[in-house]
């Protein structure tokens, strides 16, 4: 579990969770007999970077200070890594500086502008919501409040995707491809966890999580990062029943690191059937949906 000040994933914590997950033949070097521990060896990965290996021993055991960005990508490479694990040993390599840490904390996700609220809610016949990195959701419309959960009568706490995936006994009836989002869940928290190692909040619900649900402590562990961008997305609801939609992220403007995550159906499917019985069924409420009473900004 997470201490009290910091979730900060060591950079060599990271080279050592990358470098089991590669195996000899997928970067084309021979097996050479029985291994103790599964993926490459700190040799094989040093070879392959270019680096002696007491300089990559070094950095695994966190006495070789600010890499180059030259033995970064090197390093990406040699170990497979995709463009969100390449972000994510970025931000390990490089951690804020303990000067920078108290601003960087107090211009995190919380804040909303009334007028992304606006776009929100102008979003009439698909489930729109925005969320922060650290899973909460801070602004929705009506059908994202009818499909996924009903966000206007939970607290503030309570309005957090994360603690919904692990911590709801629903979850798994409500999210058909739960395994899938709680992976996906983890792997955006660990993200985020990379670029604000120090966010009291995001301390907090990690540590939550894992007291909670001995499968976030399971994933947690093993290091995996994603990048929320889009997808499929199974939700069961007991009055239309299963509905397949798929997800598009949009990055919102500004240093919070905000996404608008829209939901969408074909055309003729029966999940576009569903989601407009339920445009009509929520339309008959006038009253516009319950707004969180602080954290937004005027614009």
């Amino acid at each position: 579990m997470a201490d009290t000040n910091t979730i900060a994933t060591s950079l060599g914590d990271y080279l050592r969770a990358r470098r089991a997950l590669v195996s000899p033949a997928d970067v084309g070097l021979p097996a050479t007999g029985r291994r103790r521990v599964p993926g490459l060896r700190r040799e094989e990965v040093a070879e392959l970077v270019g680096l002696s290996t007491d300089y990559y021993v070094r950095l695994e055991q966190g006495r070789a200070d600010h890499p180059s960005d030259e033995v970064l990508d090197a390093l990406s490479r040699a170990l497979r890594l995709g463009s969100a694990e390449r972000a994510h040993l970025y931000d390990l390599a490089r951690p804020p500086r303990r000067a920078a840490v108290t601003a960087a904390v107090s211009g995190r996700g919380d804040v909303l502008r009334s007028a992304l609220w606006q776009v929100v809610e102008a979003i009439p016949t698909i489930p729109a919501m925005i969320m922060n990195d650290r899973n909460d959701v801070l602004a929705w419309n009506r059908l994202a409040a009818a499909l996924i959960a009903d966000f206007p009568n939970l607290v503030a706490h309570e309005r957090n995707m994360a603690r919904r995936i692990f911590l709801d006994p629903d979850a798994r009836q409500i999210h058909l491809d739960w395994d899938e989002a709680a992976r996906t869940t983890v792997g955006i928290l660990r993200m985020a966890a990379g670029r604000h190692p120090h966010d009291p909040e995001l301390v907090r619900l990690v540590g939550e999580l894992s007291l909670g649900s001995e499968t976030f402590r399971k994933l947690w562990a093993g290091h995996h990062v994603h990048e929320k961008t889009h997808g499929p997305k199974r939700f069961r609801h007991p009055t239309v029943g299963d509905v397949t939609l798929n997800y598009e992220t949009f990055q919102v403007p500004g240093p919070a690191h905000h996404l608008l995550v829209i939901y969408t159906a074909p055309p003729g499917s029966p999940a576009e059937e569903a989601l407009n019985f339920l445009g009509s069924f929520t339309a008959s409420n006038t009253a516009p949906p319950a707004r969180p009473q602080t954290r937004i900004e005027k614009s």
